[in-house]
């Protein structure tokens, strides 16, 4: 039984394109399935979460981290009574739009795309799974409900008006060109909050990277354990399993350290929205998406030890010298690829050439080009740009 504020697949507001409803899946899990099978969540295997795809097998990727976004969602949606499926569709999608080499990727394509529209991931996203994906007979992109495509735009809240976050708002009438595409298409109400599953999917990236990159962060040696003694969150957890577990081995120790931080921050999350919603009794979903704040957070202390470990990370990770290094390098790769392609589109694979033919003036060919370049994988972004600079790869593994 789903909570009265939940979203019910049989109340959906359905696809673009009409389709005959499934004999034994609901909307939301057709949404979920047609995401996995799509080429742009195959190529997530091989694009950045923080370390270049060559620097090692056991680092986390785009795709690992959907995976681990998508099982928290899960859990959170399932103690909730939300739609499980409508929250791990959400989760598996809202990396869909990243470009290679992770956010130093998106940096340099927003650059570079900005006479042209700019670079939004997120925005990004949208375009694929409306347009850019092109397997069916009937229809561009995967034809997902309305509520999927809501919560892609607006799982960090809204997008536009008073209630949207400083950091994730935008005019309205400045919008990331493939976002306003879509919502001009079919309006995503994006002044207003996103579902309670939208809301999870947020929530439980925060809780994916801020458990995994500790973890990839130890296994690369940019910091150790002791570091993260001396860290709120992190630091409990260590000294609880060294209470428990004395002496225990290296490895198992780091493994059931963060677990409890894991833990930590999925039971916090679960029981302020628990609070939250006894609190405000939605009776529906429109009364989440009208609340005019979110619904799933983060307890206010756990959110400022949070706020210490992320900034523990962005220093001593994130911007760690040799990951550096290697942000310079990569960016090259974007930095001499895209104006490459805007000069001689003709360099672009033969299933790309429509749209070139198409594109009526630089602003859309510009667009076409940061399609494709946002669709490469480390690995080919680093191989093509050796090809066609006959220059040596930038990065090259081990």
């Amino acid at each position: 039984m789903l909570a009265p504020f939940a979203c019910q697949p049989s109340a959906s507001r359905g696809r673009l394109f009409p389709e005959g409803m499934s004999s034994f899946r609901s909307p939301f899990q057709r949404d979920r399935d047609r995401i996995i099978h799509s080429s742009a969540f195959r190529r997530l295997k091989h694009k950045t979460q923080v370390f270049v795809e060559h620097e090692g097998d056991y680092y986390r990727t785009r795709l690992t981290h959907s995976i681990e976004v998508a099982q928290v969602a899960r859990t959170i949606a399932g103690v909730l009574g939300l739609n499980t499926d409508l929250a791990e569709a959400v989760a598996l999608a809202h990396d869909l739009g990243h470009t290679p080499f992770g956010h130093t990727g998106e940096d340099a394509l927003a650059r570079l795309m900005a006479p042209y529209g700019g670079f939004d991931h997120n925005a990004q996203a949208l375009r694929i799974v409306t347009r850019l994906e092109r397997h069916y007979a009937d229809f561009d992109g995967l034809n997902l409900t309305w509520e999927t495509l809501e919560g892609i735009a607006k799982h960090n809240g809204p997008v536009i008006g008073p209630n949207a976050d400083a950091k994730h708002a935008h005019d309205p009438d400045d919008l990331p060109y493939a976002l306003a595409e879509v919502n001009a298409a079919w309006d995503l109400e994006l002044d207003t909050h996103a579902s309670a599953e939208a809301q999870v999917a947020a929530i439980a990236d925060d809780v994916a990277y801020s458990h995994h990159d500790l973890h990839d962060g130890l296994r690369s040696g940019l910091f150790t354990e002791e570091d993260l003694m001396e860290l709120p969150v992190s630091g409990p957890a260590f000294e609880e399993v060294d209470r428990l577990y004395p002496g225990l081995e290296k490895m198992r120790r780091r493994h059931e350290a963060l677990r409890r931080v894991f833990g930590r921050m999925v039971e916090d999350v679960i029981a302020v929205a628990q609070n939250r919603l006894a609190a405000a009794q939605p009776q529906s979903v429109d009364d989440i998406r009208q609340m005019g704040t979110t619904i799933i957070r983060f307890s206010k202390p756990l959110y400022q030890e949070l706020k210490a470990v992320r900034s523990f990370l962005f220093h001593r990770m994130y911007r760690a010298p040799t990951v550096m290094e290697v942000r310079a390098q990569v960016t090259r790769v974007v930095d001499d690829l895209f104006p490459l392609f805007l000069k001689e589109p003709g360099l672009l694979p033969q299933e790309w050439r429509a749209d070139v033919e198409a594109a009526a003036d630089e602003t859309q060919l510009a667009r076409v080009v940061a399609d494709y370049v946002a669709g490469m994988t480390d690995r080919f972004a680093i191989q093509e740009h050796a090809r066609l600079m006959g220059v040596e790869p930038v990065v090259r593994a081990g």
